[in-house]
């Protein structure tokens, strides 16, 4: 976690007058916004972890700050400092940029003011670095005039990224480090990175595997502002097993574009659906690897896997003791499309395991419950707060005026459904109603589109709606051949 970098702006939605005193400060010595955290930089890498937490990942998380402090990174800087014209070389002839003559790689922690971003450092004898604090060195805030000279050790300094990054790699030992795609382009972050590596602190750079982005509605998340654009808003809308699909489920040269706001999360859901039968099916395939992927063993059932990647999580916020947090495998249950529980739940006059019984055509385990309750719980959520309108309904209680308009061979079409329905004893299945409603269209020619259309507005005032038999099978029977009745008068 990079807490020593300095803070560059502040989050709008952040009172300014209080933190902008500690604009070009290092994160770690900013105050957090709640008394929860301990600075500025881990209140919001909570979030972070705890996303990351329900992804069912298990990392060991490491501050930057630590790294100087403790005095592991000295010998990086003093590496650093002794090969600084070297490294104004790399950065010319690798990516173009032009450092000053006397430019060393170090950012000071100004005695003065406390701000790291407004300091310049030159002139290293071995010890110490001349120090200025400048007013105008960046845009957001304004240094001191400090100068002197600092002991750029034990925590005073840090490296510019690109050469702390290398740095980092030898301190650590970093054999494999994957990167966005954007820092590994010719004469990117990455590259700049590797050749100080090599040249400065000679070491073989790990092995790099550059990866898409995540997106948030299309946006990379560090630019996007709107709701859900956060990993821990995102990883709050799905379950651990979706969110893992989410991650998992696309190769790591794809993006993946996560949008709340649009048919992500019901598109998720019959992903994980599709793969889940196929798994419990036996079926031996990529696809049922995956879904295996999705959970990970109780911790007593750890030591049957052979993966060394696995690991026992802590508790959330990282504090106390190691626990399980995955479960194992699940065995079959029944599997409710999440777009038809979406629906169910926003009709007052249908409970949802009554409505899921008839789907699955028998009693519901309670293996099924329980998969039904987490359901139902997510839909509500994410219609509450993100839902596109079109996966937003209610029933109209009386004729919409849209149905009004409805043409002779709409109007036709409904008629038969009418006399079909009023001939039954009761409500067909959906099922029976799907097929009646293709018998409809095909023996009248009507497009498909047109005659769902002319249910949709019959009862929801909407050009669009759920699968339509199914959705006809979970109204009233009296209230359907009443509405139908009222359209043909």
């Amino acid at each position: 976690m990079n807490d020593f970098d300095p803070m560059d702006d502040i989050p709008a939605y952040l009172p300014r007058e209080q933190f902008e005193h500690y604009l070009g400060m290092p994160l770690k010595n900013v105050p957090s916004p709640e008394p929860s955290a301990l600075n500025f930089a881990e209140y919001f890498a909570d979030d972070f972890k705890k996303a990351i937490a329900h992804a069912g990942f298990t990392p060991e998380y490491s501050w930057a700050s630590d790294l100087y402090l403790s005095g592991r990174m000295d010998g990086a800087i003093t590496g650093a400092l002794k090969n600084a014209e070297k490294i104004r070389t790399i950065y010319k002839e690798v990516s173009g940029s032009q450092k000053e003559g006397e430019w060393l790689p170090l950012s000071v922690v100004c005695p003065g003011c406390g701000k790291i971003a407004t300091t310049e450092a030159s002139d290293f004898d071995g010890k110490t670095v001349a120090v200025l604090c400048r007013e105008d060195k960046v845009e957001y805030t304004k240094g001191c005039g400090f100068a002197g000279r600092v002991s750029p050790f034990g925590g005073k300094a840090k490296l510019p990224w690109k050469v702390e990054w290398a740095a980092k790699w030898k301190v650590g030992g970093v054999l494999v480090e994957g990167a966005g795609k954007d820092h590994s382009t010719r004469g990117g972050s990455r590259d700049v990175a590797n050749h100080i590596s090599k040249e400065v602190f000679n070491y073989e750079p790990p092995f790099d595997i550059p990866y898409e982005f995540l997106l948030a509605g299309g946006k990379k998340m560090s630019s996007s502002k709107g709701r859900g654009s956060s990993a821990k808003e995102i990883s709050d809308l799905v379950p651990t097993k979706i969110f893992r699909l989410a991650l998992l489920g696309r190769d790591i040269n794809q993006q993946i574009n996560f949008d709340p706001e649009g048919d992500t999360i019901p598109v998720l859901y019959d992903q994980y659906d599709k793969l889940a039968l196929s798994y419990w099916a036996g079926v031996k395939d990529d696809y049922a690897r995956l879904f295996s992927y999705l959970f990970e063993p109780t911790a007593e059932s750890a030591g049957e896997r052979s993966s060394g990647l696995l690991a026992r999580p802590q508790s959330p916020g990282g504090q106390g003791e190691a626990r399980p947090f995955l479960r194992r495998i699940p065995p079959p249950v029944f599997l409710p499309r999440f777009s038809q529980v979406a629906f169910i739940v926003q009709m007052p006059h249908l409970k949802v395991e009554v409505e899921v019984e008839k789907i699955k055509g028998g009693a519901l385990t309670a293996e099924d419950k329980t998969e039904l309750k987490e359901r139902a719980s997510y839909a509500k959520k994410w219609l509450a707060q993100y839902a596109p309108e079109r996966f937003v309904y209610e029933l109209q209680k009386t004729l919409p005026d849209a149905a009004n308009s409805l043409s002779d061979a709409q109007k036709k079409a409904l008629g038969e459904l009418l006399r079909y329905i009023e001939v039954s004893p009761q409500m067909p299945s959906g099922d029976d109603l799907h097929k009646k409603l293709h018998e409809i269209k095909e023996g009248q020619g009507i497009a498909p589109a047109e005659l769902f259309k002319a249910i949709y507005l019959a009862f929801l005032g909407k050009t669009h709606g759920p699968q339509a038999g199914w959705f006809l099978s979970a109204l009233e029977r009296d209230f359907v051949l009443s509405r139908l009745v009222e359209i043909l008068l």
